[in-house]
């Protein structure tokens, strides 16, 4: 196989592993900075911060980083840190700003 045909075959695999990031919502507790739970309006914060990230973050350019980041990692044993995914962690702040206690 050739090079480009392998770093096509690799930039579809990362992305197709990092499409959707679902998540993990402690529905059950409070964040402390509100009176009341905030589980009432899960799915739509839901939405409007996956949409929030979507619109403010390039995908492709974000996958492609972190994939890079994970392979230093990975090559260097730890010394350089993991990137954490940009659309990951604007959804999760979104959430957190809401007012939902997010799992990481």
């Amino acid at each position: 196989m050739t090079k480009t045909k392998t770093m096509i075959m690799i930039t579809a695999m990362v992305m197709l592993t990092n499409c959707a990031y679902n998540p993990k919502i402690d529905t059950a507790g409070r964040s402390g900075t509100f009176e009341v739970d905030q589980a009432r309006e899960i799915t739509n914060d839901i939405q409007h911060c996956q949409q929030f990230a979507d619109d403010n973050t390039f995908r492709l350019y974000d996958t492609l980083n972190w994939g890079w980041g994970q392979y230093f990692h990975i090559a260097t044993l730890g010394i350089v840190p993991a990137r954490e995914m940009k659309y990951k962690s604007r959804v999760q702040k979104c959430l957190e700003g809401r007012g939902h206690s997010v799992i990481k």
